[in-house]
């Protein structure tokens, strides 16, 4: 006999745990039942939850044993609110779905308890995190064996879903991704990057835009937009109804937006220093003079709020006060917790980028790319195994996923140097630790009004280490907390005027103090930027009649090459 159908004879509690895959049992062997190192209260408290999660097994074990094969009762577990994956009626109308479906969930529940009561620190985050990261991949919705969809959908397509699928998996893997969308549905500068402009400069990193003007008259001091090198700007320019860029325009300014290049092999040598000096401060002297001021304003989003703050700190290292104001969006600077994406980054994993692509090199867009899907697997993997390849579905057209795919490359020696110094060490919030561009830094002595936003809950910037940036900076801030997460807490149309935020005028040291006295306000936080925006804008003047100038002509419409780059 089997060792699976052993165990099966023996009760569910063997049975299942002779189904777990090799890392999973060696995870809970060493990382959360391991009691040499635990004290007496953990690790009773450990053997009282082995013996609960066991009492559980065996009463959903004796619910499927006891009940007459039309009798229908309530589960013995439920799914979190939000997780679908056994919201079809397939999985309840089959006895051993039903059981296989609550099981899971019972030994997901208890994974993640046993981790919960680990050791405070760094591996006991790691360790609820993998745990995570494992049954959602062990989850039964996952696999063709033991999804009742996959039959059921086979059974009423004639097996046409089988036969899609496999045609799915094929154009996946001939892409090296999964489809989340559908990529025929959009084009950038068709019906994506759509608001009016024109590239007025570039180099080999990066073009300048300037919007169009939609107002009679402007704010005298431009503002320059920063976005993340990581990803293609134009998550800040979807559509009309959903672009930042196109609002900030409609508010009467005169916008600047830096396109990062979509580094090829021969870009692979560039380093921080080239994003901080050939990004802002090249497009900030640029604008300077073309619009005549002496100051712009200017706003950064996630890791492009870092590169702008650091040239901002290299330049009043020279003397220099170009801005007037500064808005950060969902932007570290203290790096002292950067949640779930630093379990992919230690001494090791940073030795090994220096070794293999410090020098020079890539880091394909693709990879990186991974690494963002895997810290929301249900979300951005799963799901779509199983829609795409399971059930044999085409991807629904969907904008900000379309954004998500289009993946964007690193050059080595930038990657391996932000990693190392703000990930790991967590030099830039130090005033002189880092030289960038011939200069020591200090954040401290960039001291213009400050607007930060952090979106509660983001897995990628954890609002809590942004607000720490408000004390690293030099000038006065004002911190909004938005609903939602990285992309849709940013990303909230004053249109459609969804969701709200957090606003506090108290400057609390501690992030939680700050919520505790904060007001919510229904609605989009955009508006209110707006409003503080227009006290840094200078005095009212008539738009320009044309973009650019005899200095900077015009080298295309916007949203120009850079951005239509693939990886």
């Amino acid at each position: 006999m089997s060792s699976a159908a052993d165990a099966l004879f023996h009760g569910p509690q063997q049975f299942f745990a002779a189904q777990l895959p090799h890392s999973l049992a060696e995870l809970m062997k060493d990382a959360l039942f391991n009691g040499e190192m635990m004290s007496a209260d953990v690790q009773a408290l450990r053997q009282a939850l082995i013996q609960e999660w066991q009492g559980r097994h065996a009463q959903l074990w004796q619910r499927m044993l006891n009940t007459d094969k039309d009798q229908s009762l309530p589960p013995v577990v439920s799914a979190s609110v939000g997780d679908r994956r056994f919201a079809h009626p397939a999985w309840t109308e089959s006895r051993p779905h039903d059981y296989l479906w609550q099981a899971y969930l019972l030994n997901a529940e208890y994974l993640q308890r046993f981790a919960a009561i680990a050791p405070e620190g760094r591996e006991k985050k790691k360790t609820v995190f993998l745990a995570r990261q494992i049954m959602d991949a062990m989850a039964p919705s996952n696999f063709i064996a033991t999804n009742p969809e996959f039959i059921q959908t086979a059974l009423e397509t004639q097996g046409e879903s089988i036969r899609q699928g496999i045609q799915n998996l094929i154009d996946d893997l001939e892409k090296g991704r999964i489809s989340m969308t559908d990529e025929a549905a959009f084009d950038v500068g068709r019906n994506l990057a759509t608001t009016p402009g024109a590239v007025i400069f570039e180099n080999a990193l990066m073009q300048l835009i300037q919007y169009s003007p939609q107002t009679k008259k402007v704010a005298a001091r431009p503002l320059l937009i920063v976005p993340p090198c990581i990803n293609k700007f134009y998550i800040l320019d979807l559509q009309p109804e959903n672009s930042l860029v196109r609002y900030a325009v409609a508010q009467g300014n005169t916008v600047f937006l830096v396109s990062w290049r979509n580094v090829n092999a021969t870009l692979g040598h560039l380093t921080w220093d080239d994003y901080v000096e050939r990004g802002p401060l090249t497009a900030i002297r640029v604008m300077q003079k073309l619009c005549g001021v002496a100051q712009v304003n200017a706003l950064g989003f996630c890791v492009g709020g870092t590169i702008l703050s650091s040239a901002l700190a290299v330049a009043r290292q020279r003397g220099e006060d170009p801005v007037a104001s500064l808005t950060l969006l969902a932007t570290l600077l203290d790096f002292s917790d950067v949640g779930e994406i630093g379990y992919f980054v230690d001494e090791q994993s940073v030795a090994a980028r220096e070794a293999s692509i410090g020098k020079g090199g890539l880091l394909p867009g693709r990879e990186l790319s991974a690494v963002f899907s895997a810290l929301r697997a249900n979300d951005l993997i799963w799901q779509y195994v199983v829609s795409n390849y399971l059930k044999g579905k085409k991807p629904v057209a969907f904008d900000l996923l379309y954004w998500n795919s289009d993946a964007t490359n690193l050059p080595g020696p930038f990657l391996a140097w932000y990693l190392r110094h703000m990930y790991l060490e967590n030099s830039l919030r130090i005033p002189g630790k880092l030289e960038m561009c011939g200069v020591k830094a200090d954040l401290g002595r960039v001291d213009m009004p400050v607007f930060l936003l952090a979106c509660r809950e983001d897995h990628i910037v954890p609002w809590k280490t942004s607000y720490l940036g408000r004390h690293v900076l030099g000038g006065k801030s004002q911190f909004i907390l938005g609903a939602s997460g990285h992309i849709a807490g940013v990303i909230n149309s004053a249109s459609k005027n969804k969701r709200s935020y957090w606003k506090n005028d108290r400057e609390t040291k501690d992030a939680d103090e700050w919520l505790a006295t904060a007001t919510e306000v229904k609605g989009s936080w955009w508006p209110r930027w707006a409003e503080w925006l227009s006290i840094w804008g200078g005095d009212k003047i008539s738009a320009p009649r044309r973009l650019g100038s005899a200095e900077f002509s015009v080298i295309e419409a916007a949203p120009g090459r850079y951005v239509k780059e693939k990886a």
